[in-house]
């Protein structure tokens, strides 16, 4: 059934008969699979290519690993060490250092927390 619409609507659209619609409907599926239906001089070849290709922008890779390297911070690095002692006071367990200059978790009465310390620009 709708072989019978695509063959009416080629029929409609380009004032071909039943036949030769049904013909361009075959080529069209051949020319899909692959078939070379029709012969191409070299010169019309090589255009049909060159349509075929898009114009891609080459990719530049940054490989550079200089980044800035972030300056320690003394201060903070003593004030999570102090709160880790003050941790270990009061009772608290699984008392983990993530980042020592910014972060530190740990379990007191079994609920989890987790200290992120943040010096803002003023």
């Amino acid at each position: 059934m709708a072989n019978e619409k695509l063959i009416q609507k080629h029929m409609d659209a380009l004032g071909i008969s039943r036949e030769e619609a049904i013909q361009l409907i075959a080529d069209d599926v051949a020319i899909d699979k692959g078939a070379k239906l029709f012969a191409l001089t070299p010169e019309q070849e090589k255009e049909a290519k060159k349509a075929r290709q898009a114009e891609r922008k080459q990719t530049v890779y940054n490989f550079d690993t200089s980044k800035r390297k972030r300056a320690e911070n003394p201060t903070k690095r003593q004030l999570i060490e102090n709160f880790k002692e003050l941790l270990e006071s009061m009772g608290c367990s699984d008392i983990d250092v993530v980042n020592v200059e910014r972060e530190i978790v740990f379990h007191l009465d079994d609920t989890k927390f987790k200290i992120v310390l943040s010096a803002p620009r003023s």
